[in-house]
């Protein structure tokens, strides 16, 4: 939910905002008419700001997350995120955010308000149990496309030498942070975190999540990319379909339903894959997925929505197939749902 206050209500955040676009040269402090703080995201001060003749979003990295964790993060990032969103919207022009200009002083950009009848956000859409549209096609297909451009030879890697940033934000509060809970799993975590670390093959968003993907006519727009560098694209395509799965976990209706979209998520994906062996991508997918069940769990970011026996099934369920990986993501979606069966409808 959004949250709506007068620009009189949030002046310090108000100042910032008026600020950024002054400096990028969209609009006067008097040229402001509010300042709408948005919620939902942990990571970033987030607002719509309404002028006279249109609405814009725009975003600053916080050095503490919003999280109950003593959770910290370089405000740097923020200019990873700006540029992921460029490279999108060369990939996929149609499906990306008009971007308006960035801060380095304010470590803050201004950015399309996306907004009108057609869009709506997939995590909604999931949670309301919506008929499928096609989102997870699509996602996959753009995340492929994108995932293959950033590998050719030539593209510019200059802004994504962010490894020990995708460290702080995903592996450690995702990973690392979780082991404590699971100690008898260490190597296992710890092979992972290594894997994710090391790699730099494609250009990884780092937060595929329904919450930051709103779907509209030309396509899905993929927002809040703070987490972007070179990296292992298991990372980007297991932290998509574990939302899905939790999803599934947690939608007894919807189940078998969710679990076909993961399918044709991975299917639209991998038909883009070139720079390595498909194969041998999804298996790294199905050994990282388990532990990313786990870190909604027991993480730094706990999934809100999750029942305390929803999460009993997935502690059960991402331990053994951590412990003993499914080879491929269509013997994974059937090993859970054998599980589901004794799970209460």
């Amino acid at each position: 939910m959004n949250i709506a206050r007068s620009f009189a209500a949030v002046s310090d955040f108000g100042d910032k905002c008026a600020g950024l676009l002054g400096e990028l040269g969209i609009a006067r402090a008097d040229e402001i008419r509010k300042v709408t703080p948005l919620t939902g995201g942990v990571a970033s001060d987030i607002a719509r700001v309404d002028l006279a003749d249109r609405a814009i979003c725009v975003k600053f990295a916080l050095p503490k997350l919003k999280v109950a964790a003593d959770w910290r993060a370089p405000v740097h990032r923020n200019a990873a995120e700006y540029a992921w969103l460029q490279v999108a919207a060369k990939v996929c022009p149609a499906a990306s955010v008009a971007l308006f200009g960035r801060s380095e002083a304010l470590h803050g950009f201004a950015m399309e308000y996306v907004a009108g009848a057609d869009v709506y956000l997939w995590k909604q859409a999931l949670l309301e149990e919506a008929p499928d549209r096609g989102e997870a096609g699509a996602v996959g297909d753009m995340l492929g496309r994108i995932h293959r451009a950033s590998a050719a030879r030539g593209f510019d890697r200059t802004a994504f030498d962010n490894r020990d940033d995708f460290r702080a934000l995903r592996i450690e509060p995702y990973l690392t942070y979780t082991t404590g809970t699971h100690p008898d799993l260490a190597d296992r975590f710890a092979a992972l975190e290594d894997m994710l670390f090391q790699a730099d093959a494609v250009l990884v968003h780092g937060d595929v999540s329904p919450k930051n993907i709103l779907m509209r006519g030309a396509g899905p727009v993929m927002l809040d990319a703070e987490c972007a560098t070179m990296g292992d694209a298991s990372f980007d395509l297991a932290f998509c379909l574990n939302h899905l799965v939790l999803k599934a976990v947690h939608l007894p209706g919807s189940r078998d339903g969710l679990l076909a979209r993961a399918g044709r998520f991975w299917a639209a994906y991998a038909a883009h894959v070139d720079w390595e062996d498909a194969a041998a991508l999804e298996a790294r997918v199905c050994a990282l997925l388990p532990g990313l069940m786990l870190g909604r769990v027991d993480g730094k970011s706990p999934v809100e929505y999750l029942r305390e026996d929803e999460r009993e099934f997935v502690r059960a369920a991402g331990r053994d197939l951590m412990g003993d990986p499914a080879p491929t993501l269509a013997r994974f979606a059937d090993r859970l749902k054998d599980r589901m069966k004794g799970m209460t409808q």
